[in-house]
């Protein structure tokens, strides 16, 4: 998918667009694994180095800064080449010390955070990161020429202090429950290369696309728009050199296409695998030796009308709208039952999911009633008139994924069925997030996907204060909740934040600023040879350095 929510958007964007932290959810397939029994050589019980993987993406990239990129596929080639301070634990998504970090202490009142680096972290061009790239790195969305998406994340920290060159002291203007878990994960930029470029220029710099330089695993080779992105090991990694010599990127926006591609080895990992098309997947996977990982997404997709638009201002037709939305028959005939129904904006994995919220469940007879309600009355055509406007409206998604491909076809049938005229358009991925930005907002209605961030905090996407420059294109606003969604930040207890974000959700179901129409499973197909590959719900680039080719 600004915030690490966007961060995709699957938008999803997959973006995934969004997988399993919850008891029994992981499942994992795989083909028969090379052994003695089989007159193949035994397994390696220790890494090797060596070999290129290629990684298929059904979108592109935009830029590689995380200040200022707010796509998922840039989010992945970030996770390669940069390092934030803290990671995340892939079974609750809590906050951990296997990135730049060697320790972060917390205040007792919740307003400093002392962060200790790792020794002898260096650059790709072989300078040292230290304090001052993590002081510099930071002061950027503090900035008053700051335009970039991510401000939200940083209103509540007042300063960063260098205490000496592997320490860092972050100031707080008041308490902010996400900043240890969202707030210190964001990739550390280089002062030497960026400290003379204006903030109010910064996100136009050709470092974000040329010759982004990072301390991450892998260095950034070669990127061919439209095509492929190169990114090879970096020996003086301080985790240690990466087992892959270099991973390739392909982008394959056609999801034929990219089956075809998998099939013929062309390329090698897909990640947001169609759900249609893993039946065939698997059948030949042993085939071609290849494995196949799933689990629950976290991630929802939706529906979302623009409500500066005139026909979906009316919360009544906003609900009248999910009343008219068979979410089952989206998940059982296009993704095959590979997902939950959702009904709030936030994954069931999450600590802080609300399962008690309101519900509009599939009743046509119910929207009409609603619509009829609302001042809608059918045409002489079948379609809803109302004060001479009928409603009607084009209804976008993004190329390359397939169920939602699918997906605004079977609504463009449903919606019509109460007399509303969805007309489906399918628009290429870095345009339709372009039709997004802040002050374009070019569509009447799209079809997309949250990719949500390791803190449940919802505001990033639904408080008011984010229509302007933030990831609240559609303009949703409740001035009762954005007080809850501020409030929320400010709680420290675990238990009192659950109940507040539980209250938000609630009122966001009621007022279905989107239809959230299901949690999607998601698919990894993998070389039957990748050791090391461990399946975090919000990476699919997860500790790539200890991935390796058991050949």
């Amino acid at each position: 998918m600004r915030k690490t929510a966007w961060l995709i958007l699957c938008m999803i964007l997959v973006l995934s667009l969004f997988l399993a932290a919850c008891s029994g959810r992981d499942k994992t397939a795989t083909n028969g694994d090379k052994s003695a029994d089989d007159g193949q050589a035994a397994e390696n019980k220790e890494p090797v180095d060596g070999g290129d993987l290629i990684m298929g993406s059904s979108g592109s990239p935009t830029l590689f800064n995380p200040m200022y990129s707010d796509d998922e596929v840039s989010g992945e080639v970030q996770d390669l080449i940069f390092s934030g301070l803290v990671g995340s634990n892939k079974e609750d998504f809590t906050p951990n010390t296997d990135q730049l970090a060697k320790s972060v202490e917390e205040s007792e009142d919740g307003l400093t955070y002392t962060v200790t680096l790792k020794e002898d972290i260096k650059f790709h061009d072989g300078e040292n990161l230290t304090a001052d790239d993590v002081v510099f790195t930071y002061n950027i969305p503090l900035n008053k020429d700051y335009d970039g998406p991510r401000k939200s994340n940083f209103e509540a920290l007042e300063s960063v202090e260098k205490v000496d060159d592997l320490t860092v002291k972050f100031h707080m203007k008041k308490v902010d429950a996400q900043f240890h878990t969202v707030g210190l994960s964001f990739e550390i930029l280089p002062e030497h290369i960026l400290k003379d470029v204006p903030v109010s220029e910064l996100g136009e710099h050709e470092f974000n696309t040329k010759n982004p330089i990072g301390s991450g695993p892998f260095k950034f080779v070669e990127w061919k728009e439209g095509e492929y992105l190169k990114v090879e090991a970096f020996d003086d990694y301080y985790q240690g050199r990466p087992h892959l010599d270099s991973i390739t990127m392909k982008f394959v926006p056609d999801a034929n296409a990219m089956l075809t591609q998998l099939q013929n080895r062309d390329i090698d990992f897909w990640a947001g695998v169609p759900p249609t098309d893993i039946e065939t997947v698997k059948s030949f996977q042993d085939e071609i030796g290849i494995k196949v990982e799933e689990g629950l997404a976290l991630q929802y997709n939706f529906f979302a009308g623009n409500l500066r638009n005139d026909l979906f201002k009316d919360k009544k037709v906003r609900q009248a709208i999910t009343h008219a939305i068979d979410r089952e028959t989206i998940i059982n005939e296009i993704v095959e039952g590979h997902g939950e129904v959702a009904h709030t904006p936030e994954s069931p994995l999450s600590w802080a999911y609300n399962e008690d919220v309101p519900q509009f469940d599939y009743d046509p007879e119910k929207a009409k009633e609603m619509l009829a309600e609302a001042g809608w009355k059918p045409g002489s055509d079948g379609i809803l008139k109302k004060d001479g406007k009928r409603f009607s409206f084009e209804m976008k998604t993004n190329q390359g994924n397939k169920a939602r491909e699918d997906i605004v076809v079977l609504l463009q049938e449903q919606l019509k069925e109460v007399g509303i005229e969805a007309k489906p358009k399918v628009v290429e991925f870095s345009s339709l997030i372009a039709d997004l930005d802040p002050g374009v907002w070019n569509f009447d209605a799209i079809v997309l996907g949250w990719s949500l961030g390791t803190d449940p905090d919802p505001s990033g996407i639904y408080h008011t204060k984010e229509i302007e420059k933030g990831l609240n294109f559609n303009g949703y606003s409740n001035p009762e909740l954005d007080k809850l969604m501020d409030q929320q930040l400010q709680e420290k207890d675990r238990d009192k934040r659950k109940k507040l974000i539980g209250q938000i959700q609630a009122g966001l179901a009621e007022d279905q600023p989107y239809t959230f129409l299901y949690y999607p499973t998601e698919f990894r197909v993998m070389p039957a040879e990748l050791e090391g590959y461990e399946f975090h719900a919000k990476k699919v680039i997860y500790k790539p350095h200890q991935w390796w080719l058991n050949k």
